[in-house]
């Protein structure tokens, strides 16, 4: 089986890296191990390209074992509806500007925000930049249930 998951937020550096780093340790535990997933992450705008997660994302995931240390910022690019089976943005605003992206385009994978893949958490994973470390670990909590929520589909559909 061979998929492809993209996840977006905003610029790259807090809530698509860790939904990166959460989904990739997640998926090497789990059933889909030797599956053939290719997972990335991107922003909706180019302010941090190549720049590394936000120093606060990194702290709270490395506390919990993920590690995004080798994760850049990059821009969504139109080629990305080409490359990937699902993008999932991480909030409202981002999937409108995936949506407007994707108009015209042939797109058949899944375009739709990371928490419908966790249906007892709110719909969006909200933006922790301007705040606290308290909301890096929100951000950790829900991206953890929508990771499990979105491995268990996969092995569904396979």
């Amino acid at each position: 089986m061979s998929k492809s998951v993209l996840f977006v937020c905003l610029g790259n550096i807090c809530r698509s890296p860790t939904a990166e780093g959460v989904f990739r340790l997640k998926v090497a535990e789990s059933k889909l191990a030797n599956a053939s997933i290719i997972i990335d992450s991107a922003g909706t705008g180019a302010w941090h390209a190549g720049n590394p997660a936000d120093s606060r994302a990194q702290a709270a995931a490395l506390a919990r074992g993920y590690d995004l240390s080798s994760i850049r910022a990059r821009q969504v690019k139109s080629s990305d509806f080409d490359r990937f089976d699902y993008i999932l943005a991480m909030d409202s605003d981002n999937l409108d500007h995936l949506e407007g992206m994707s108009s015209g385009a042939d797109y058949s994978g899944y375009l739709g925000r990371f928490l419908d893949f966790a249906p007892a958490a709110r719909k969006d994973v909200p933006d922790p930049y301007y705040g606290g470390a308290d909301g890096f670990e929100t951000v950790l909590d829900l991206i953890e249930q929508a990771s499990e929520g979105l491995i268990t589909h996969i092995i569904q559909q396979s």
